[in-house]
């Protein structure tokens, strides 16, 4: 089993970056394929970001070219990079691990002026 903690968020402007990250308890070779997802009040969960089993990469349409998904196995962490951020990025965001089907708490980003 694993464990996945959020951090990074916060109210930026619009234009702004941000740096989430997802830490997990365990392991996260290639294998567990730890995601990003949003969820904006009022709306459903939407995935944002994840890795393929080939170790690509695959975003929504609307962070392509924004967001950036990355990891670093030695310290069992998740990254999203989000840069050039909109108001309709505004969302909490959760990790989520397939492998396990665990999710993270969630962090809040809020994007506005």
């Amino acid at each position: 089993q694993v464990q996945l903690v959020e951090s990074g968020g916060g109210l930026v402007q619009p234009g702004g970056s941000l740096r989430l990250s997802c830490a997990a308890s365990g392991s996260i070779s290639t294998n567990t394929r730890i995601s990003w997802y949003r969820q904006a009040p009022g709306k459903l969960r939407e995935l944002v970001a994840s890795f393929t089993i080939y170790g690509n990469t695959n975003y929504a349409d609307s962070v392509k070219g924004r967001f950036t998904i990355s990891r670093d196995n030695a310290k069992n962490t998740v990254y999203l990079q989000m840069n050039s951020l909109k108001p309709e990025d505004t969302a909490v965001y959760y990790c989520y691990s397939p492998l396990y089907n665990t999710w993270g708490q969630g962090t809040q980003v809020t994007v506005s002026s």
